[in-house]
């Protein structure tokens, strides 16, 4: 009986402790600056010209983005990339969005890249506002002509300045629902939806957006599982689509590049409006 009190002892401290460290280091958990600090590709790397943007958020932390500029552009796309990596994985987006007619902005959070700061939930969306600011104030795009694009962490930063702005559309790809539900999922022997200090409501914010949505997910999602999708596009209440990538949580893309090219260029003519973009001073 001594010998089962003292393994029970031993194995409650240490689940304790356990409990402890989750909760102290959810950061380090959410956010991998460091799988990306430095910048491998830019966009000159798919032949396209582009601008270093340096950006001053609301709190005075200065971040980058990069602006590719497309000739005569039907709009303008905002993109908030995954948690790990920077924006220099993500130049194909800037490919992409060129073929589609768009402008693109490609986002860095603070402490990602080049960036300065430390990432957090209140950051991040903070960074997502100055880029809008940017792109409305500074380049002069309306509202009606920015469409907002985020991928899997990034889908919860731009679904939330959706809610605040008004954005011709909202395109989330590989998106959770939120990170306490996913945080369960991943954990199932902890009480992760208590201990969860990070939030990115998802599927919260998603349910005040009025503008248009599209949400991609793919079924071998092997880190987002696919009904975080299914229950993202349920919760959106007006216009939306569904698009069903293959491949796992970081080859989505890759394995469905022209599926998902075809389909994302059909809903941008669907709701952005055709023609030139009335673009400001820059």
């Amino acid at each position: 009986m001594e010998v089962l009190l003292k393994v029970l002892t031993v194995g409650g401290t240490g689940y304790i402790a356990l409990l402890a460290v989750m909760f102290l280091l959810q950061g380090a958990l959410i956010y991998f600056p460091d799988t990306g600090r430095q910048i491998l590709r830019t966009p000159k790397d798919v032949g396209l010209d582009y601008e270093v943007v340096w950006l001053t958020t609301e709190d005075d932390v200065r971040i980058e983005a990069w602006f590719v500029p497309a000739p005569a552009p039907r709009g303008v796309a905002l993109l908030a990339h995954g948690n790990a990596g920077n924006i220099g994985y993500r130049v194909d987006y800037a490919r992409l969005f060129h073929r589609l007619g768009f402008s693109l902005l490609l986002l860095e959070y603070r402490g990602y890249g080049r960036s300065e700061g430390k990432p957090s939930e209140e950051g991040t969306y903070a960074d997502a506002r100055a880029a809008w600011r940017h792109l409305v104030m500074e380049r002069g795009f309306p509202a009606e002509r920015i469409v907002l694009v985020g991928e899997s962490l990034g889908g919860a930063v731009v679904a939330r300045l959706a809610v605040d702005q008004r954005p011709a559309a909202l395109v989330l790809a590989s998106s959770f629902v939120s990170v306490p539900e996913l945080a369960a999922e991943l954990y199932p022997w902890l009480p992760a939806r208590r201990l969860a200090r990070y939030r990115y409501d998802t599927l919260e914010a998603l349910k005040r957006v009025s503008c248009p949505v599209l949400i991609a997910h793919s079924r071998e999602d092997d880190i987002v599982p696919f009904h975080h999708g299914e229950r993202l596009f349920a919760a959106v209440k007006g216009t939306k689509a569904f698009l069903e990538m293959d491949g796992g949580h970081n080859e989505g893309f890759l394995f469905t590049r022209e599926v998902w090219r075809e389909e994302l260029g059909r809903f941008l003519e669907q709701h952005v409006p055709e023609g030139t973009a009335s673009i400001g001073p820059r």
